[in-house]
């Protein structure tokens, strides 16, 4: 059986999708698994095992110059490798009309089906219009977990039940001990976030920081942009000991985050990824609902806050205690 996922952004939402890819092979397990995904993230799906093949797409970069030769060229590469062979199953599992109308452009096998989305859970970016291209479509809770949204798609399709906790399945990059890690254990702080009113207040940040510097277990604070890395020069400023990271490329932060004894961070991408691997990750929920992406398959992940309802600072330190101990 060869089996296509169409699952191209953003980071969380591709981690999220990795426990569906580790149920079909554990129902099937000589499915023939390919993914396509936005080429900033191959390299953490080629993390995936389970994964025989990645299709790079460049949607963010190409809207940008769509009409030059060189992007026309790149689009035309990959229709080639999409079309290359026929799949048995096509997944939708992010219900876009952009991914809906790559899940078509694939090349189906005789009595194959196209199947994604029926239903938006609430607050999902799910565009109905995405359906006219499913031949089949999964309807799910309005509260189902992100997890459990993809897992439930694949396991309705293919005639099996999704139990047992989620497994991500994604191996250890190389290890490395790159020039800016410390040699003794230190924590992550994943501070930055897109939205102001996901942000965590600075100086709860500074006073969890103060109390772990106090047991000797220095604070690295990585950013993705200009202002992250301002906020984080700030936060350096007031943690003793504490280190703005440079700029990482995405494997150096899984990297970042393998080799750390602890992770706090906000509702991101590189958090998810921290709970993923079960690294001990407290989850700082400020503005976003946390039953649609918490960690909520190992003990080694405590999940605070709600939307709207920003964590205590003295809650997060007793999970913190609660990790470290």
């Amino acid at each position: 059986m060869k089996i296509l996922i169409v699952r191209v952004s953003s980071l969380g939402d591709v981690v999220h999708n990795m426990p569906m890819v580790a149920d079909i092979r554990r129902h099937f397990p000589d499915a023939q698994i390919d993914w396509v995904v936005e080429e900033a993230y191959t390299s953490l799906v080629r993390l995936n095992p389970h994964i025989r093949n990645i299709i790079p797409i460049a949607l963010r970069r190409w809207r940008k110059s769509l009409f030059s030769a060189a992007t026309r060229a790149e689009m035309a590469a990959f229709w080639r490798q999409l079309r290359a062979e026929p799949y048995d199953l096509v997944f939708d599992t992010q219900g876009l009309t952009k991914t809906s109308v790559v899940m078509r452009m694939a090349r189906l096998a005789p009595g194959g089906r196209r199947v994604g989305l029926a239903n938006a859970t609430e607050g999902s970016g799910y565009e109905p219009i995405s359906r006219i291209f499913h031949d089949q479509s999964i309807k799910v809770d309005l509260h189902t977990h992100a997890v459990m949204r993809a897992r439930l798609v694949a396991a309705d399709a293919m005639g099996y039940r999704p139990d047992g906790a989620a497994d991500f399945a994604l191996r250890s990059p190389e290890p490395q001990r790159l020039p800016w890690m410390p040699e003794q254990p230190y924590a992550v702080f994943f501070h930055g976030t897109a939205r102001d009113a996901k942000q965590w207040p600075q100086a709860d940040w500074i006073a969890l920081g103060r109390a772990l510097s106090g047991r000797g277990l220095p604070v690295l604070l990585p950013w993705g942009s200009q202002k992250e890395q301002q906020a984080a020069q700030a936060l350096a400023a007031g943690i003793p000991g504490a280190l703005v990271l440079p700029a990482l490329p995405l494997m150096e932060a899984v990297a970042l985050v393998q080799q750390a004894r602890l992770v706090v961070g906000l509702d991101t991408g590189l958090t998810h990824i921290a709970a993923a691997y079960c690294k001990p990750t407290v989850e700082l929920y400020c503005d976003s609902p946390r039953w649609k992406t918490e960690g909520n398959w190992s003990p080694s992940i405590v999940n605070l806050g709600d939307e709207g309802r920003p964590p205590r600072g003295e809650d997060v330190l007793a999970a913190v205690d609660g990790l470290l101990s």
